[in-house]
This record gives structure tokens, C-alpha cells and sequence, in this order.
């Protein structure tokens, strides 16, 4: 599922980053990852060191896409949210509006409870926040302003590896 550019400015990115960080605090997380459903890594936080996390990030758009068409096959639009439980981590993932996944990796230090109600507040904080990034992201293309990669072609990036 291909979606159009996100363009995100520092500040945008630092408001996001104090959220994760706040959410590792507060839900006693091991780690967190915010990626879009393109399966780009979005931000990080916590204390997930070693962890491929642009593997992760791909595995987990996959997984989302594709319990999106197991919800499909049974009359659901999407299910927006995921728990996985193994021997010592578990992964609560959530979806955020329509393109940002949430991934929550925590251990015995926290429990799914508490995890699911301090994600279910910062969910709505993200969504807010994305959503003044779309917004900005419209504004700009209204005005003519474009993506910074836009005049950059196939064959420049062919030329630019080639020598």
C-alpha cells in the first residue's frame, strides 16, 4: 500500500520522539516503534538495542497488511490492534489513523493492561499530530512547494551509484 510522501519537519519529529519516550516511562516499555504502513521506521525509543529495527519495521507492515485482509475476508474493515505474547517480550502493536503503526515491546516489568491504557492515550495524541502533518503536507502542495526528492529520477539515483 503505496500512500503519498510523508514530509516531516524537526519540530514534528521532536513531538513525536517526547511522546514515545513518555510512553517507555509510562507503560514500563522495553521499546517502541513507530513505523508506516509503508514499512518505514518512523521513530524509536527505549532500550531496544540490537534489535534489526528496519526489519522490524518491514515484518510489521507486512503482518498489518496482512491481517487486514484476514478482517476483510470476514466483514471487518481492519483490526486495529494486535498483541503477540512470547516466553520473555510481547509486542502490543496498534494502528494510528490510517498509516502509522504503533509497536509497543514489553516484558514482565509491565503488564498488557497497563500498556493498552497508556497507548490508548498516546494514540490520540499521535493521531493529532500526524494529522497536523497531513495538513502541512496539503498546505505546501497547494502552494506549489514540493517534495524535496521530486525532481530526483530513477537514473539519477542509477548514475549517483554507478561511478
Amino acid at each position: 500500500m503505496s500512500l503519498s510522501p510523508l514530509v516531516m519537519y524537526d519540530e514534528d519529529y521532536r513531538r513525536i520522539l517526547a511522546l514515545l519516550e513518555r510512553l517507555v516511562r509510562d507503560a514500563s516499555a522495553r521499546g517502541i516503534f513507530l513505523v508506516d504502513k509503508d514499512g518505514q521506521l518512523i521513530a524509536e525509543a527505549g532500550e531496544m538495542r540490537g534489535v534489526d529495527s528496519t526489519s522490524l519495521a518491514s515484518l510489521t507492515a507486512g503482518s498489518i497488511a496482512a491481517t487486514g485482509g484476514l478482517a476483510q475476508i470476514i466483514g471487518e474493515e481492519e483490526f486495529p490492534v494486535h498483541f503477540h505474547q512470547g516466553q520473555r517480550d510481547s509486542l502490543h502493536i496498534t494502528l494510528v489513523g490510517r498509516r502509522i503503526i504503533l509497536v509497543v515491546i514489553f516484558d514482565e516489568r509491565s503488564s498488557l493492561g497497563l500498556v493498552r491504557l497508556r497507548v490508548k492515550k498516546v494514540s490520540g495524541e499521535l493521531g493529532r499530530i500526524f494529522e497536523e502533518i497531513r495538513k502541512k503536507n496539503e498546505r505546501a502542495q497547494a502552494a506549489g512547494f514540493a517534495s524535496p526528492f521530486a525532481e530526483i529520477t530513477d537514473d539519477d539515483i542509477d548514475n549517483l551509484f554507478s561511478e
